[in-house]
């Protein structure tokens, strides 16, 4: 029977007892963190928090101290310092034996010759023991040269074994991959090398050369017949004396062709001829500089030479009846070249006091070949379409991308924001159209008209943008010659014709009179008097005013007072231009009016001082305020 440590009551059923004085039954942690470092730590405690007996070392550590001798009192010995070892890539780096050899070559389709010899240069390097053999390159030898063998440790035998520096000396023949190479002799690092490592090294042996590429470097014999003329006596007499013409070759009937210029060189020491290209800056051709190069140019040939081969470059005088000589040479004269016909129109003055010497020419005058050029054909543009300003349709005539026309900046600076506005009535048959009444706004810098029609409520007509900018061409005026309207054409009573409807302007703002007022000599006596007639409208007596205000609308009443109100309160405001600056961004139509709730809410975002009352009154306008008016 087990017993109960605790109580040392039997272990049965119902008689076992929890001990009250045990509170945690957990098991104890084995892992914890020290400098950022997880770590294994062992638990002290177990569960029920009894304590564990357990030892400190762990079991590696008990059998190191288990087999650990001891040692001195002072310590471990010290070791004695290792000797200096350096490796072989070190002590022998950027160390190379060079030796000269040769090897045979068999060529067995040839006649010329039956074998080649070929000179390499054999590198051993010692820092690895490896090889490389490499056959210097010659120009157009036709032979595939430079690294024959790429550097690498090469077989000896078949054993394995492979060459070292030891096995090479001069005077001997290595076998690299069933080639033999005759070593003859060395360079003098690789002999210094070799001596002081106790070899000694055999006598240097000539390079074996070429027979073939000997035999080339022979000069080749010619037998020469002599000729009836002595050509040696014409070189000394005509050497560096030179017949030099000027001639033009006229391509110009075929397609893409040109007439095009050239310098002809008559060599009177063998009587060749050399043909020059002139070429001009930019000419958009390569720079070659010779047509022909210096030649003999046969001039009649035999019958015979029709079927002579064309592969042939060189004709000899058998083919050739007439060679060409300078008597040929004429100016003022056609010649026919290589199948181009060459036209000499001039020549230098040694060659016109060669000719007076030689056949008594005296009369070679220089031809002028420069051709005219046509007339300027004037460039005509098509009809006017209709679509868009005549100016921009006309600059699809001028270049395949069209550009924008240019504008006149300097107006355009002056005249910035210069806005005349008309009131104008819509001259009509139609009863609905008589009350109708639009705002013309002429805007200086562009010469541009925008007409804007003020909306009236209940009237049956939409407002709004009735035209937007653009330049509108008199009645009168042709599609090839377009006059637009300008600010003279402006005036109290003018007839304005806009694409088929005619305007009768009304009215005009007080910059209108201004405008018209500095620019005078612009307007005729007719627009002057016009206006005149409307400023003296304008001062008419108050009483007259007075008595037309009461006969007004009872809504246009309000506006004017509410117009007049808040003219007094903006007397004296210091953001009057800043005012009007807000109202034109606003007024995009430049009709001159604005909606009466973004009237009201301009105001009050530039802190324009507006009474309550005002605001109140507002409410029951509906007619749309003038700003021009107000500011």
């Amino acid at each position: 029977m087990v017993s109960n440590p605790v109580h040392g009551l039997p272990f049965l059923p119902g008689t076992s007892f929890k001990d009250s004085t045990k509170t945690a039954f957990h098991r104890s942690q084995t892992l914890g963190y020290r400098n950022g470092y997880a770590i294994v730590r062992r638990p002290t405690v177990g569960i029920g928090g009894d304590r564990l007996q357990f030892n400190q070392l762990s079991q590696a550590e008990l059998d190191e101290l288990a087999s650990k001798a001891p040692v001195l009192t002072y310590g471990q010995p010290k070791q004695a310092p290792p000797a200096d070892f350096i490796p072989a890539y070190v002590a022998f780096d950027k160390k190379v034996l060079k030796f000269d050899a040769y090897f045979q070559e068999d060529v067995p389709m040839s006649t010329e010759e039956q074998y080649r010899i070929r000179q390499v240069n054999i590198y051993y390097y010692l820092e690895d023991d490896s090889m490389s053999v490499i056959e210097p390159v010659v120009e157009n030898s036709g032979i595939p040269q430079g690294k024959l063998i790429k550097r690498q440790r090469l077989a000896k035998n078949d054993r394995g074994d492979h060459y070292h520096w030891k096995d090479l000396n001069r005077g001997i023949n290595i076998t690299i991959y069933g080639k033999t190479f005759r070593i003859v002799d060395c360079d003098q690092f690789t002999q210094v090398f070799l001596e002081s490592q106790g070899i000694e090294l055999n006598p240097p042996e000539k390079m074996a050369l070429d027979p073939y590429t000997e035999l080339r470097k022979q000069p080749l014999r010619k037998y020469v017949t002599p000729s009836d003329f002595d050509q040696l006596k014409q070189f000394l007499t005509f050497d560096k004396q030179v017949l030099r013409f000027y001639a033009i070759w006229d391509d110009t009937d075929s397609m893409y062709g040109e007439c095009r210029t050239y310098i002809i060189h008559y060599y009177l020491m063998d009587d060749t001829v050399e043909i020059r290209e002139v070429h001009e800056r930019n000419d958009g051709r390569d720079p070659f500089p010779l047509l022909m190069n210096r030649q003999r140019m046969p001039k009649v040939l035999v019958e015979n030479a029709k079927n002579f081969p064309q592969c042939v470059l060189e004709i000899s005088d058998q083919e050739v009846l007439e060679w060409y000589t300078a008597k040929d040479f004429i100016v003022g004269k056609s010649l026919t070249v290589l199948g181009r016909t060459f036209f000499i129109y001039d020549c230098d003055p040694f060659t016109r006091r060669y000719y007076k010497e030689k056949f008594g020419i005296t009369d070679l005058p220089r031809i002028d070949v420069n051709k005219q050029e046509p007339p300027l054909v004037k460039q005509e543009l098509p009809p006017y379409n209709g679509f868009g300003l005549v100016e921009d349709s006309a600059q699809n005539c001028f270049a395949l991308i069209p550009k924008a026309p240019k504008k006149d900046v300097i107006k355009m600076l002056v005249n910035d924001n210069k806005v005349l506005r008309y009131l104008a009535a819509l001259e009509s048959p139609i009863p609905e159209d008589k009350d109708r009444r639009f705002v013309f706004s002429y805007f200086l810098a562009t010469d541009m008209i925008s007409i804007f029609e003020p909306p009236v409520r209940n009237s049956g007509i939409i407002g709004g943008k009735y035209l937007g900018r653009t330049k509108v061409v008199k009645p009168y005026s042709t599609v090839d010659n377009p006059i637009y309207y300008g600010p003279s054409d402006f005036f109290i009573g003018a007839v304005i014709e806009v694409f088929g409807h005619r305007f009768i302007i009304l009215d005009t703002d007080e910059y209108v009179l201004k405008y018209m007022e500095s620019n005078a000599a612009q307007y005729s006596p007719e627009a002057l008097a016009s206006v005149q007639k409307h400023v003296r409208k304008l001062e008419a007596p108050a009483s007259e005013s007075e008595s037309k205000q009461t006969e007004k609308d009872p809504g246009v009443q309000e506006l004017e007072a509410l117009i007049d109100t808040i003219q007094k309160q903006l007397k004296d405001h210091s953001c009057k231009d800043n005012i009007r600056e807000a109202f034109q961004i606003y007024d995009k139509e430049a009709s001159g009016y604005v909606d009466r709730d973004m009237f009201f809410k301009i105001c009050e975002s530039l802190n324009v001082p507006v009474d309550d009352s005002l605001v109140k009154e507002r409410q029951g306008l509906t007619l749309l305020p003038d700003w021009n008016a107000v500011v």
